[in-house]
């Protein structure tokens, strides 16, 4: 078995899980009433509550994170920045799903996902939202696979791009134009211009730099997946293979120097890591012997190991 196709397995693997999830929460909420407003948020994280497998999202203060509150929303994933919350949501029969956008506590745009939603972001301004989902039908290594699709809305324009697809690709100094590409895990710049992703292809994951408005890209290393960059702009967290078929754990890069630094306690994870502030990430990943995710919480330098902050939850987002 080559290894390209190892990775494809572990995928389609780890994505029929999400999908599964997915099915769940589709039977818990289809008697749901009309979807209600965003409620204005305390406390400083907010995330979607597991347990009863109704996807609600709740928020706690960090001091005291035994201690949940309600929203009022219902999301597979959540997150909010700079006064904009982003909500992926069962939308209809299907099931088909959409991104809800709202602000000062009404939602202002919905969005039609392509397929199940998987990872959601807002620029520390609030003006760039962003989102990935897996999508069905698409040709991705095996027939009848999942692949990838991420797209964005500006909310200054009201421009919605539905992929990244379209934009030009320089990997390793070459322009990219296999078939197989796929993106996820964007997150954008406080410039609400350049970004970071993930694309894959050949059956390999490259971290990217990229810019919105030019529509163009470029690769900056193989082997990071879902980066998440740190509010003051100089590090990007992502998840990293142990070895070459290994689980996931979280790793940091120092953008200025190169420096790569793996943070202990982080094997398992399969999520898009959320900078609390320059120095500490949450995360979600599922814990040995349970069977749903929690968020847990790392030092960004690696000098401690992670430790589990909520459990039962997924999905961690400051309240910006």
């Amino acid at each position: 078995m080559d290894l390209g196709y190892r990775r494809v397995v572990f995928a389609v693997a780890a994505i029929v899980l999400v999908v599964g999830v997915a099915v769940g929460y589709v039977v818990s909420v289809v008697r749901e009433a009309a979807p209600v407003p965003v409620a204005s948020t305390g406390g400083d994280l907010m995330f979607v509550a597991l347990a009863d497998g109704r996807s609600r999202v709740e928020q706690v203060d960090l001091a005291d994170p035994g201690a949940r509150g309600a929203t009022g929303m219902t999301c597979q994933r959540v997150y909010r920045a700079g006064g904009t919350t982003v909500c992926l949501k069962l939308a209809g029969p299907g099931p088909t799903y959409a991104a809800e956008v709202s602000r000062d506590g009404g939602v202002v745009r919905t969005v039609p996902l392509p397929g199940v939603p998987s990872r959601a972001k807002v620029s520390a301004s609030g003006h760039v939202v962003s989102w990935t989902s897996f999508v069905t039908g698409d040709s991705y290594s095996v027939p009848g696979g999942f692949s990838t699709r991420t797209g964005f809305l500006d909310l200054r324009t009201g421009e919605a791009v539905e992929s990244l697809e379209g934009f030009t690709a320089v990997v390793e100094g070459q322009q990219h134009t296999a078939q197989d590409v796929n993106y996820w895990g964007l997150t954008v710049a406080d410039d609400d211009r350049t970004f970071y992703a993930t694309l894959a292809s050949g059956g390999y994951t490259w971290l990217v730099k990229g810019d919105l408005a030019e529509r163009r890209l470029e690769s900056l290393r193989r082997d990071a997946e879902c980066p998440s960059l740190s509010p003051d702009g100089t590090k990007v967290a992502y998840k990293k293979r142990i070895g070459r078929l290994g689980p996931w754990e979280l790793a940091v890069l120092d953008l200025k120097t190169g420096e790569e630094r793996r943070l202990p306690g982080t094997a398992g994870v399969d999520d898009q890591a959320t900078w609390l502030d320059d120095d500490r990430l949450a995360f979600a990943a599922v814990p040995k012997d349970a069977k749903l995710a929690s968020i847990h919480v790392v030092p960004a330098d690696g000098s401690s190991a992670a430790v589990l902050l909520i459990p039962d939850a997924t999905s961690p987002s400051p309240v910006g």
